[in-house]
């Protein structure tokens, strides 16, 4: 039995144009074995969501340094649930808030990687968690 690569969608959603630090983490991840798509710079989240329905996505990673990321972590959960793909994982980082973090995770976010986190750990998360959920789906 073969299994097909993990596809991950990275995205930048709002108006924040700094996108180095996605740039970095979807190499990570394509250097780690997985199928990554890099949807660009100010990206809706209904595109973000698009995106990830038709690339078959199964994880968005949403970078954000804007201070956006309660809204739009929200929206992009609400409109995966809305077009029944709540089976997409979404994860994300950037700068956000210590004490923003449980209230992301309470929304859906599965996690959060703040400024420190090693594309090492970016990567060897989602292998074990995002893989974990397509062994169970």
């Amino acid at each position: 039995m073969t299994t097909s690569p993990l596809r991950i969608v990275v995205a930048k959603p709002g108006l924040d144009g700094h996108d180095r630090g996605a740039k970095v983490v979807a190499r990570a991840l394509r250097d780690g074995g997985m199928e990554v798509i890099y949807t660009g710079l100010h990206q809706t989240p209904e595109q973000i969501v698009e995106a990830a329905i038709q690339e078959d996505a199964d994880a968005v990673g949403l970078s954000v340094l804007s201070g956006a990321h309660m809204t739009l972590f929200a929206k992009v959960i609400e409109l995966l649930k809305a077009k029944d793909a709540d089976d997409i994982v979404v994860f994300g980082g950037g700068i956000i808030p210590e004490e923003d973090v449980p209230a992301l995770q309470e929304m859906g976010v599965a996690t959060v990687f703040t400024p420190g986190a090693t594309t090492t750990e970016i990567v060897d998360w989602v292998r074990t968690h995002v893989g974990a959920a397509e062994r169970e789906g």
